[in-house]
């Protein structure tokens, strides 16, 4: 590990979010670093097209989720102490976003949790997978408790 001026924190709101953010804080504190935080929304339009034209069911959920997800993140921040313009709520594919905010804001070290999957689970696809082999900064993945 090197002399880190700016973490990023990958925040999921997960169950042992806390520990993540816990950690990603203790080493800003300990590399005297920017601390900024992100949180992904992934885009969830509904459609149900069994029911043909009768019945319209298209429904996007994207808007409520990023009001309930800025909320969140505010009072993560806060406690946190993370500034408003360190604060950042992204939709799309979480590990792509990630990715991009760690660029465009010049992150040395992205720390996300990882609940260390293994098999059909890793093929599928974890965030922190997708962070770790594609990312042009550090990678700190933080081990999760299995729920």
């Amino acid at each position: 590990m090197g002399d880190y001026k700016h973490i990023l924190l990958a925040a999921d709101f997960s169950i042992h979010g806390e520990e993540v953010a816990k950690r990603a804080k203790d080493l800003a504190d300990k590399y005297q670093a920017k601390l900024s935080v992100v949180h992904v929304v992934d885009n969830l339009p509904l459609t149900d097209a069994a029911y043909g034209p009768v019945i319209p069911f298209d429904l996007d959920l994207t808007e409520e989720l990023m009001t309930a997800a800025k909320d969140r993140l505010a009072k993560l921040a806060e406690s946190l102490g993370i500034a408003d313009d360190r604060q950042c709520i992204a939709v799309g594919s979480p590990k792509l976003e990630i990715i991009r905010v760690a660029e465009e804001n010049q992150v040395d070290l992205i720390v996300v949790g990882s609940h260390g999957r293994h098999g059909l689970a890793l093929l599928l696809g974890s965030t922190a997978n997708g962070v770790l082999h594609h990312a042009h900064c550090d990678v700190l993945a933080v081990r999760l408790k299995s729920e």
